[in-house]
């Protein structure tokens, strides 16, 4: 698995440098410098060093730094809308963030969202941790993919027996840290759902409790008001808005990789994100946080849907099954 990941590494590395050595970079940048667009990132669990250089990239580059609470005053019309803007957020409340990027952020003074799951904050881990070790010790024979794609009432059972055999350790945030970042004004935290489960896989009754519930634990432990919300692993779809708008959430973000200009405002609950990828190469990051990337892999992938189904399944595993890890932890 390393072997693979590495060699995809360095070839995504390779095609990384080509896009900037080719213009493409510095065009994507100077034409959200210019204009009004927002790029609006999502990481995970970032290393210090790589949330670190984010930040000094964008500086170097001229652009500033918004917040959801921002964003609402550019939709409502409070202020205008900015050019060469940037919104950071993180998705699951990994305990890993309180140092890599609360931390970064505070001594930066750079404003960053926080979207946290409350049980595994609670419990201290979350579900495909446990299925990740279970797997790794051959008590499983189910992915955390696997699991994503099937209904939650089999998903949420199949759980419950691994939880019987293993407890893989705590990788989130506690209450009590959750409760301490919060207390930063460029911490802004927002819901990830309770337990993190594929929404669209739900009934619409574990949807609306998902939603209201993490909202008013959240709200009771950090005393602040909760109004924004992240879609675990990107999935919504009408219904998910619909329970959102119910509850008076005011903005949901989406994993869709797009421009964040005047004309998406109107659609407040997909907003969209370019998605940071961890143990990528700095130049691979730059080509992603720059909406670069994205239209490159695009191609490729229709350029391969000519060729014979193993090279289609290699070219996929190799390129977009990394890029998938941009949903495994969210």
């Amino acid at each position: 698995m390393n072997m693979k990941k590495n060699l995809r590494n360095v070839l995504a590395h390779l095609a990384a440098n080509a896009l900037i050595l080719t213009g493409r970079v510095k065009q994507a940048t100077q034409k959200a410098l210019d204009t009004e667009c927002i790029l609006s990132l999502y990481f995970h669990k970032p290393a210090k060093d790589e949330f670190e250089f984010t930040i000094r990239w964008f500086r170097k580059k001229g652009f500033k730094f918004i917040s959801p609470h921002d964003l609402e005053k550019i939709i409502n019309g409070e202020i205008p809308f900015p050019k060469g803007a940037v919104l950071l957020s993180v998705d699951d409340g990994w305990q890993t963030n309180l140092t890599n990027v609360v931390e970064v952020a505070i001594s930066n003074e750079v404003p960053v969202t926080i979207f946290v799951s409350t049980t595994p904050a609670e419990e201290g881990a979350y579900w495909w941790s446990y299925v990740t070790q279970a797997k790794r010790q051959g008590l499983t024979s189910f992915s955390k993919q696997e699991l994503k794609k099937i209904p939650e009432e089999e998903r949420v059972n199949i759980l419950q027996e691994i939880k019987q055999m293993i407890y893989p350790g705590r990788d989130a945030m506690t209450v009590e840290q959750v409760k301490m970042a919060a207390r930063s004004p460029y911490i802004t935290i927002g819901s990830h759902t309770q337990t993190h489960p594929i929404l669209i896989n739900c009934p619409e009754m574990q949807v609306y409790e998902e939603l209201k519930g993490s909202r008013q634990k959240l709200e009771s432990w950090t005393g602040k008001e909760v109004a924004y919300f992240a879609y675990p692993n990107g999935d919504y779809s009408r219904r998910e808005i619909k329970v959102l708008k119910t509850l008076n959430y005011r903005l949901a973000f989406s994993s869709q990789p797009k421009y964040l200009t005047p004309a998406l405002l109107s659609e407040s609950f997909t907003i969209p994100r370019f998605g940071f990828l961890e143990g990528a190469s700095h130049a691979e990051n730059i080509c992603r946080m720059t909406g670069v990337w994205q239209p490159m892999m695009q191609k490729l992938a229709h350029k391969k849907t000519a060729q014979p189904k193993k090279d289609k399944n290699w070219f996929n595993d190799l390129f977009f099954g990394e890029d998938r890890i941009q949903k495994l932890d969210m």
